[in-house]
């Protein structure tokens, strides 16, 4: 089952940002950074590369999302979004 409408476009324009985000990471050069001395870091290049891998699994995850869940994968229980309480 796809995800409705105003959801896609939701997730479209989330891709959208993110995408820009590791761009803009890119952009840092924390690598470059990681050889200047420390006094000169204008951000720490560790920061700049978990940052860049946590927008990479955030993008990997809207599209996920986007594509919908896949028949007989772990989500596809026949249950989705049904929640237990207890």
């Amino acid at each position: 089952m796809s995800a409705p409408s105003g959801e896609n476009d939701f997730l479209h324009e989330l891709q959208i940002e993110v995408e820009a985000e590791v761009v803009e990471v890119g952009w840092s050069r924390p690598e470059e950074a990681a050889g200047l001395p420390v006094a000169d870091w204008l951000f720490d290049p560790a920061d700049a590369e978990r940052e860049e891998i946590a927008l990479r699994g955030l993008l990997d995850a809207v599209e996920v999302l986007e594509d919908g869940a896949c028949p007989g994968g772990p989500a596809d229980d026949g249950q989705a979004g049904v929640h237990l309480q207890g």
